[in-house]
């Protein structure tokens, strides 16, 4: 494949526009008195991700990429980065005025941050940004690591709402939370062996992040995998039989997570009586059995050997998706046509999940429903580098620091993750016990 064009500046300044426009959007939903709370123990206090998006983009794009001076050298440090949800040191503080006296006021983070958008779309519209040779500028890299950046993390932001409460966020206008529709016939779907491009090559895209490269080709087994993500209904047949109280379903380490934090069922879901709730973006409502279930790796493992059965490899999941059986891989599983609504639950389509298999013009070559949309897929993959990885100059840190064989590579789209995020090579990845994320499964095992 020959070099993919990777600058046009119109297209880089309403990326970033449209960026910045939905962040300013989503920090509007949050309720004044929920600013410098904590939805997430293990994650900042959304004060920080206010300047964070701004900081990031600004610190690589416009001082470490074009050497230029500094707006605010105590914020810019400040909001660099974020921590890993694992880090036992991001405990919730005690008060929220604890909160409050380590972080600045929300107009002075504000000031920075219109500032910063001020710098970098000057940069974008004017300065030298593909610079061959430069370690940040080399096919404009540092431009394509920001705008996906921001993406990112919008996503982190919206599963940190989730966990407000519900009175302290704000409805936007036309917010709807889906119906529920038929629990979809569950089937299995035969792969035959073949082969899985896993990762690309640096000039075959306009850009990638470090993790997807370079070009990986993996050989896989024939297999069988179901049709559908395993929904709610089919989740709550597990919980029904006691999954959370036998060991022998767990991991052992898991097992210890799910005794010692008294983890009886998927954190999206709530008991009220004799009911099952689903904790919505802004409602609360009986538990959608047709919905895809969200939940950690750790419950996907335990529910899958309850069944007999497995998860599905990274290389796996890659041939399902994108594979075909004349042997030529497609851009999405559907095909090679952009993405539209009609093909799956992306690109903030919606606040949360809708029905499973209610997307059928999105699916792959082999008949299997939802392989791009509605949840991200957990894989039973260690998250590890391809052969020749090289970290990525613009944000050195952004893979490597999670190559420590306790993080594992999903797969797939939620509903909030953002089009241009949309490749076969994506790879997303998260600790086995972390249970926030919008993140499902389904089952594979050996063909038959």
């Amino acid at each position: 494949m020959g070099k993919v064009s990777t600058l046009d500046r119109r297209v880089l300044i309403d990326w970033y526009q449209r960026n910045r426009a939905r962040s300013k959007m989503l920090f509007d939903i949050v309720a004044d008195e929920a600013y410098y709370s904590r939805p997430i123990a293990l994650r900042h206090p959304i004060v920080f991700y206010e300047g964070h998006l701004p900081a990031f983009s600004f610190n690589t794009l416009v001082k470490r990429g074009l050497g230029r001076p500094s707006i605010d050298q105590q914020l810019e440090t400040l909001f660099a980065r974020g921590i890993d949800p694992h880090d036992a040191s991001g405990r919730a503080p005690t008060s929220a005025r604890d909160v409050r006296d380590e972080w600045p006021a929300r107009d002075a983070v504000q000031r920075f941050a219109e500032e910063a958008d001020r710098q970098v779309l000057d940069a974008l519209a004017h300065a030298n940004l593909e610079q061959a040779g430069h370690p940040l500028l080399d096919r404009a890299e540092a431009a394509f690591a920001i705008l996906e950046h921001e993406a990112m993390h919008q996503e982190t932001l919206l599963y940190m709402w989730h966990r407000l409460p519900l009175d302290q966020k704000r409805r936007p206008v036309g917010a709807i939370t889906p119906n529920d529709g038929p629990v979809p016939p569950q089937a299995w779907i035969r792969v035959p062996a073949g082969n899985a491009t896993l990762g690309l090559g640096r000039e075959s895209l306009a850009f990638g992040w470090d993790n997807e490269r370079p070009a990986t080709q993996a050989s896989v087994g024939s297999f069988e995998i179901e049709r559908h993500n395993v929904t709610n209904a089919a989740f709550l047949e597990f919980v029904e039989a006691g999954g959370y109280h036998e060991a022998r379903w767990w991991r052992s380490e898991d097992w210890r997570w799910v005794h010692g934090d008294e983890v009886r069922h998927p954190l999206f879901w709530e008991r009220h009586g004799d009911t099952w709730q689903w904790r919505a973006m802004f409602d609360l409502v009986p538990l959608p059995l047709a919905w895809p279930v969200y939940v950690s790796l750790a419950e996907a493992h335990a529910y899958a050997a309850w069944r007999g059965a497995r998860l599905p490899t990274e290389a796996e999941f890659q041939r399902a998706a994108y594979g075909t059986p004349s042997a030529i891989e497609r851009a999405y599983p559907w095909g090679d046509d952009a993405p539209t609504p009609e093909r799956g639950v992306f690109d903030f389509s919606g606040w949360d999940p809708q029905p499973a298999g209610s997307h059928p013009a999105g699916r792959s070559a082999w008949g299997v429903d939802d392989l791009m949309g509605n949840g991200w897929e957990w894989t039973s993959t260690v998250f590890a580098p391809f052969p020749g990885f090289t970290p990525i100059p613009s944000y050195p840190e952004y893979s490597a620091d999670f190559f420590d064989g306790e993080h594992f590579v999903m797969k797939g789209a939620s509903p909030v993750t953002a089009r241009e995020l949309l490749r076969p090579t994506f790879r997303n990845w998260f600790r086995a016990r972390y249970p926030y994320v919008y993140a499902t499964f389904r089952c594979a095992r050996e063909a038959r």
